[in-house]
């Protein structure tokens, strides 16, 4: 059912006893028309309280012929559509069009610019009015429609976790002060922190060894949900997640919103954990982490929860513990998963190189291409493996000096020449060749020479 408008119910008010009335003797109606107009009104929107008879007679007869929604005011018939001159709007839209970017005052200043007779009759209003009308109001970037956020909340611990990087403190590392970032894995359904640490920088490494440290104390999430920086596109981390059946999803660009539980955890974190730092002494990343495991463990985690309806973060992971997968089989090849892997071609004295350094590799694999598996915290080469996953031996670092007196490996068949010594000539090109040679050399030797004897002879027989 429509709703009536507050106006239109006001104006029937006023009407009163008019539109309780059906007959009126002569001259009864304008006597009570003039008794309405004589009384004070508060009237919506407007400062003034009386209304004339001339207005009540015209509300009187639009509710005779239509009821209530004829009170109702009309909208203007031209309510969104521009006056300016065909000529002004053309131009306004194509330059609109061509730079979204050009506000109000730069449109105004073209539109003068290009001296069309009427340009002083152009408003900023009928500016916009005009880009209303053709959909070009909204600001760069912004959807006709807005975009729907919802909250929600995962069903179990470890559906949904998210990872994020946050700005940390002054931190000491290696003898030097630098700028700290906060690495953290956190689960939607409980709020509990699965790992955090302040690391020395914001790349996938810090972010695999994070998540590697909550993978063994929480088990395996379902989805992961990240930001769409390089560091979380890394194809390392890619991969790992690939090896646990870890779902990734990346979320919108500037889109802060679809983690905004993580956000709330940061704020917390500043409020009730870096304000209680020590101002006058730069820690360590060992001293600062130490200190941030502490208070997550024995207060965070310990802590009534608002979102959780007053029950602490910890409670509500330990009601959902059968619903986490557990490492299981994993736990036993997690090194192996988190090793990062290079391509590398192997050189024909059967080495590659890696950060500056050579190794060599089985033999065999000269000039293949494999895959070196390294250790990417202590910047270690392991082994290596194909490029199918299979495991092809160890990778030692090169020995210049041991290589001298190393004995070679030969071939264990003959060497072609011994082959082509010991062997009969098959039929080849070569063979061939030969053969008709020697046909042709026997072919010249049968046919008879001509001598000046045989010439004679000949001469003879003709004249005979």
């Amino acid at each position: 059912m429509k709703p009536i408008p507050p106006i239109a119910l006001f104006r029937l008010s006023v009407l009163g006893p008019l539109a309780s009335r059906q007959h009126f003797s002569r001259g009864e109606l304008q006597s009570l028309i003039q008794e309405q107009a004589a009384k004070h009104y508060d009237i919506p929107g407007s400062l003034h309280t009386r209304i004339s008879g001339k207005t009540i007679e015209a509300w009187f007869y639009r509710w005779k012929k239509g009821g209530i929604e004829a009170l109702a005011p009309k909208p203007r018939c031209d309510k969104g559509v521009s006056r300016l001159p065909q000529d002004i709007q053309a131009f306004i839209v194509k330059a609109k069009q061509e730079n979204p970017k050009r506000s109000l005052n730069t449109l105004l200043h073209l539109v003068q610019m290009k001296g069309f007779v009427q340009s002083a009759e152009v408003s900023r209003s009928s500016v916009y009015r005009l880009l209303s009308q053709h959909g070009l109001s909204r600001p760069v970037g912004s959807a006709s429609q807005p975009i729907e956020f919802r909250s929600f909340q995962a069903d179990e611990p470890g559906a949904i976790v998210y990872g994020d990087v946050m700005h940390g403190p002054v931190v000491w590392v290696n003898g030097k002060t630098q700028k700290s970032y906060l690495v953290t894995v956190f689960d939607d359904c409980s709020r509990l922190v699965l790992h955090s640490a302040f690391c020395p920088g914001e790349t996938a490494l810090q972010i695999e060894y994070v998540l590697k440290q909550a993978l063994l104390k929480r088990g395996l999430p379902k989805r992961f949900i990240l930001d769409n920086g390089a560091a979380y596109r890394a194809h390392s981390l890619q991969g790992i997640c690939a090896r646990c059946s870890i779902q990734i999803i990346y979320c919108r660009p500037y889109a802060p919103e679809g983690k905004g539980k993580l956000e709330r955890w940061h704020r917390t974190l500043r409020d009730q954990f870096l304000t209680e730092l020590p101002r006058n002494k730069t820690l360590s990343l060992l001293e600062i982490n130490s200190l941030l495991w502490a208070w997550i463990d024995q207060i965070y985690h310990a802590q009534a929860h608002s979102g959780l309806q007053g029950k602490t973060p910890l409670s509500v992971w330990q009601q959902g513990l059968k619903a986490v997968q557990p490492l299981g089989p994993l736990a036993l090849q997690l090194d192996e998963i988190f090793y990062h892997r290079i391509a590398r071609k192997v050189r024909k004295d059967g080495s590659v190189s890696y950060l500056g350094k050579r190794f060599e590799v089985p033999y065999e694999h000269a000039g293949k291409t494999i895959l070196l598996v390294i250790d990417p915290h202590q910047q270690q080469v392991l082994f290596v493996e194909s490029e199918a996953g299979e495991r092809l031996g160890q990778a030692t670092p090169l020995d210049l000096s041991a290589n001298q007196h190393r004995k070679r490996r030969k071939s264990a068949g003959a060497s072609p020449s011994e082959q082509r010594a010991s062997g009969p000539l098959s039929d080849s090109v070569v063979t061939q060749a030969l053969e008709q040679q020697h046909s042709q050399l026997s072919l010249t030797a049968s046919t008879p020479k001509l001598t000046p004897e045989n010439t004679d002879n000949k001469e003879d027989k003709r004249d005979v």
